[in-house]
């Protein structure tokens, strides 16, 4: 673990060498010989753990350095925005390097578009070794025999090398206006997402900023000749198209034109979405579920050039969807479905095979429960019966046939009652016109409010005096079931992938949370989950009320904790780990299909 200062002996650079040869040809096991710090120059190296055989998951090493000796010092001061940023800077020019050197053996996790809290690179300031990397690294052998003169030019060469290549800079560094740049830029989304929760919107999107991606495999922003939203070019080309898809610069329609003012931007202008119901409207291929995505995105900040890194979304916003199939444990969503047939009551309901219509429901309650502020809506995922019943339809089933109480009836009181909004994506329904604050229509990725138009054709109803149900008691979450079934080792857990986590034989399905974008949350979430089936005193980590967990005890946890949580969260400090919220964690919790909710 961790020592501040790290006033630990530290053995040199001869000593490692000596090691080295010693074991030489010897077996993969004696490896284990190597665990222990080196000072290297001006980097002390820790090699933390010594994987079993050449086939295991591999080393665990990390190297400290303080912060002045790496020319640092000055760019970690300042709010945790600016090392969040510092932090991703560095884990991006270590792949970069790693890559670039074509070391192999060695490596780090892979950051996407997004700046995420991970823990790769860690920056402490007021440490003596302020600054610190993890990294992994396959010991080289023959077969299982080791291979020590290999072993020795990969860490006393070229990992200090790497090191001193990709963490350290100095005042001429070609690559230093860059960082002040990834900086800047990170701190500006920090500064508008502030901006967008003082003034109650959902979300703001910055004129100019490039929306779609080049695809689904790549998150990068699409390629083409720039048009900008409203110029003659942009006419000429929706007359001549040109041989390459044209991509469109957003540009907010003036009716919700807003003015911010950023630390380091200055003045920026676009479309801020205020609170209330509103609809992303307009023709296939247009553009809604891209404005939708980017929004549901925009709880992070993103990498300089990525077109995105001034679309900012109130960090409580939540992308919801129907989820055929999955469990849910003792929710109430009565506000949305009535007793079900032969007399099933809904308030605390519980199923291990959930419809679309009661997936949504329960996925929305869930996401109230732990505060969300905003929902995030397609239609193209959502339950066509749980979003919408057409006239017709309401004029043939007798009362009492139906249970559903559309989102359409209870979507205005929820904003009303609740202060929660909606955003949300239709293109096949006008029936939400008449409950819907205003109606943005997409027309080749450029926005325009057709709020007036909407109403004409369809006028507001009259709120409905039903209020939306309050927040009712707390669910108290027991997970005693896993404990007992795990036995005194503790369960066996495993992340797999952006979507999916095994605990013991039971697969825990997240794909259906689209906000989780990496597996290193996936893994942060399985630490967390692998803490939280362990005894509490000895973990460390959550923080709760009471015998069992309630969503405000998760809240409370990962707010407490700071950016401290993730190492809380793991036996050992590990660098593929990135931050959730406890939206997150009460997904991954609620899905449990063992899971037991106590009654007060």
């Amino acid at each position: 673990m961790h020592v501040p200062g790290d006033t630990r002996h530290a053995a040199g650079e001869e000593e490692l060498r000596r090691t080295l040869a010693r074991i030489d040809g010897r077996g993969y096991k004696a490896y284990q010989d190597l665990r222990g710090d080196y000072q290297l120059g001006p980097w002390r190296i820790e090699i933390a753990h010594v994987q079993g055989d050449p086939y295991a998951p591999p080393s665990r090493v990390h190297a400290r350095i303080a912060l002045a000796a790496a020319g640092l010092e000055a760019h970690a001061e300042g709010a945790p925005p600016r090392r969040r940023a510092l932090e991703d800077f560095l884990a991006r020019r270590l792949a970069a390097e790693i890559h670039r050197r074509a070391l192999r053996p060695i490596s780090v996790d892979r950051c996407g578009q997004e700046v995420l809290l991970r823990t790769i690179v860690r920056v402490r300031p007021g440490e003596a070794l302020g600054l610190e990397a993890r990294l992994t690294v396959e010991l080289p052998a023959a077969g299982r025999r080791i291979l020590g003169r290999a072993a020795e030019g990969l860490l006393l060469a070229d990992l200090p090398a790497l090191l001193a290549a990709a963490l350290t800079v100095n005042e001429t560094a070609p690559d230093l206006a860059a960082l002040r740049r990834h900086q800047d830029i990170v701190e500006d989304h920090a500064a508008l997402t502030r901006l967008v929760v003082d003034h109650g919107w959902v979300a703001f999107v910055a004129n100019g900023a490039i929306l779609p991606r080049r695809g689904g495999h790549d998150d990068r922003p699409l390629e083409g000749s720039l048009l900008f939203g409203g110029s003659p070019l942009e006419e000429g080309a929706r007359r001549n198209p040109p041989p390459t898809a044209p991509v469109i610069a957003f540009r907010a329609p003036p009716s919700l034109e807003r003015e911010v003012h950023l630390p380091h931007a200055g003045t920026v202008r676009g479309m801020a979405i205020p609170s209330g119901v509103t609809l992303l409207v307009g023709g296939g291929f247009h553009g809604k579920s891209t404005l939708l995505e980017a929004l549901a995105r925009g709880i992070y900040p993103h990498i300089p050039d990525d077109g995105r890194e001034r679309v900012a979304t109130d960090p409580l916003a939540v992308k919801i969807r129907a989820e055929d199939g999955r469990a849910v444990t003792a929710t109430d969503i009565s506000p949305f479905i009535g007793d079900l047939p032969f007399g099933r009551p809904t308030r605390q309901f519980s199923t291990q095979n959930a419809s679309g219509s009661t997936s949504q429901a329960a996925n929305i309650i869930e996401a109230l429960e732990v505060g969300a502020r905003a929902l995030l809506v397609d239609e193209d995922t959502s339950a066509t019966n749980f979003m919408i019943r057409d006239e017709p339809m309401r004029r043939l089933l007798k009362p009492g046939q139906e249970p559903i109480t559309p989102f359409l009836d209870r979507v205005r009181n929820l904003h009303r009652d609740r202060g929660v909004s909606t955003v949300m994506v239709v293109g096949g329904s006008g029936e939400y016109f008449r409950v819907a604050d205003r109606v943005i229509q997409m027309e080749s990725y450029l926005p325009d409010d057709v709020t007036a138009a909407a109403h004409a054709i369809a006028p507001p109803d009259a709120p409905s005096p039903d209020p939306f149900p309050g927040a009712g008691a707390p669910r108290r979450l027991a997970l005693d079931r896993y404990r007992a079934a795990a036995g005194p080792r503790g369960p066996r857990i495993k992340p797999q992938g952006r979507a999916r986590i095994l605990v013991e034989r039971e697969e825990v399905d997240l794909s259906a949370c689209e906000q989780i974008i990496s597996p290193a949350q996936v893994r942060a979430l399985a630490e967390m989950l692998e803490r939280l089936l362990e005894d509490r005193g000895r973990a460390g980590l959550w923080r709760t009320s009471g015998a069992d967990l309630t969503a405000a005890d998760v809240r409370r946890t990962l707010q407490d904790g700071g950016e401290e949580v993730l190492d809380r969260a793991s036996r050992f400090p590990r660098g593929d780990l990135a931050g959730v919220r406890a939206i997150e964690v009460m997904f991954m919790l609620n899905r449990l299909r063992d899971l037991v909710v106590r009654a007060d």
